[in-house]
């Protein structure tokens, strides 16, 4: 040998160290020998895995594979590459190799001489080459939908102003008929409906008439938001007569009657501290009545739905809770404005979307505000604070 030469590892050191795993197997695919690399990857020393089927370090579907589709190719063109196959660990979980094997004639027979490679890096760029190729096409889906709503934006600005002006007088007509043409009809509908309810009736006619009643009720609700709508547009506000009031006892005697209305929601009532407070009544009852009609609306009527009246520190509080979905962060800046509703859900509680900015401006006649808070895991707060006389929040 020269002595130019480089002075390579021997064979033996070259076999058990190759970056790769090697295994030589008869045509049976009993293993006779296998180098440390094959057997760190698998757990089991070359000598425990002298003697064994190669076969059997394959999962049920590996050696059905075995069996049907790369052992033949074995035998016919004397190669095989690129096999992706699982193997078992000693430790029971999955080792996933590519095996390139060719089939060798010895004086001695055939041997399989098999070198196989790990994927984990392979896999790993397949995978990242998958998500942009995923990703490319979903910018190519949004730039595509973007396209065609902006075509469809484009059509539909030329019908805006004539729609937002159908809009506008639709609304002041709403109001013109609330306020001119169906207050009385319905106090007359409400008081004949309770004069029937007076008599013995069926059970069918008791509960149409509860119906009638509820629906009155309901109407009468509606009228009364679309009149304070006007009041607050032509710039008077919501008017407020303050008097002295238990404010425990007006939520109290509120969610009585909204137990009524609200059949299948349940409501907690939850109290704290007392004091002296100037508030008006009905419009309290007004407040709470829809912001337990806005719960029922959108939280999961399956969890009771909680209100807590508090007195502290100068400042009344009135929260209502109810479970449910989480109001989207972009709905929260537009949640109190009039016409405005969080989602398309509707159970029959409201339709014209005028509760919360009711409540709003309620909570500002008394010179307090009103603020709500909601995620997936705690739900969604309403809370009303307004300062008690002599107080104030800012």
């Amino acid at each position: 040998m020269s002595t130019d030469e480089p002075l390579l590892p021997d064979f033996k050191a070259l076999f058990e160290n190759a970056p790769c795993g090697l295994v030589v197997t008869s045509e049976d695919g009993t293993i006779l020998t296998s180098n440390s690399t094959f057997s760190n990857w698998i757990g089991v020393s070359a000598s425990e895995m002298r003697g064994r089927r190669f076969q059997g370090l394959l999962p049920m579907g590996g050696r059905i594979f075995h069996q049907t589709h790369w052992a033949p190719l074995m035998q016919m063109q004397g190669s095989v590459a690129e096999v992706k196959l699982d193997l078992i660990h000693r430790d029971g979980h999955i080792v996933t190799m590519l095996l390139n094997g060719v089939r060798r004639n010895h004086p001695s027979g055939a041997f399989y001489e098999l070198a196989l490679f790990g994927t984990t890096e392979r896999d790993r760029y397949e995978r990242e080459l998958l998500a942009a190729r995923k990703h490319a096409e979903e910018l190519l889906s949004e730039k595509t939908a973007t396209e065609v709503a902006l075509r469809q934006t484009k059509a539909e600005l030329s019908l805006a102003y004539e729609q937002s002006q159908r809009r506008a007088l639709f609304a002041e007509q709403m109001v013109a008929i609330a306020s001119h043409d169906l207050k009385n009809p319905l106090t007359a509908i409400k008081m004949a409906t309770d004069f029937l309810a007076r008599e013995e009736r069926s059970a069918k006619e008791t509960k149409l008439l509860e119906h009638i009643s509820q629906s009155s009720d309901r109407a009468q609700r509606m009228i009364a938001d679309l009149l304070d709508l006007a009041r607050v547009r032509v710039g008077q506000g919501i008017g407020i007569i303050r008097r002295p009031i238990d404010l425990h006892k007006i939520v109290s005697q509120t969610l009585n009657e909204l137990h009524m209305a609200f059949p299948r929601a349940v409501l907690r009532h939850q109290s704290a501290g007392e004091g002296a407070l100037e508030l008006d009544a009905d419009r309290m009852q007004q407040m709470i009545g829809n912001l337990v009609a806005n719960s029922v609306a959108y939280g999961d009527l399956s969890q009771p739905i909680t209100i807590r009246s508090i007195l502290e520190d100068g400042v009344a509080l009135v929260t209502v809770h109810n479970s449910g979905p989480e109001i989207p962060r972009a709905a929260i800046g537009t949640l109190f404005e009039p016409m405005t509703r969080n989602s398309e859900r509707d159970e029959g509680v409201r339709s014209v979307g005028l509760g919360l900015f009711i409540v709003r401006e309620i909570a500002k006649a008394h010179g307090g505000e009103v603020t709500v808070a909601s995620n997936s895991s705690d739900g969604t707060m309403f809370q009303v604070s307004i300062p008690t006389s002599g107080h104030s929040l800012r």
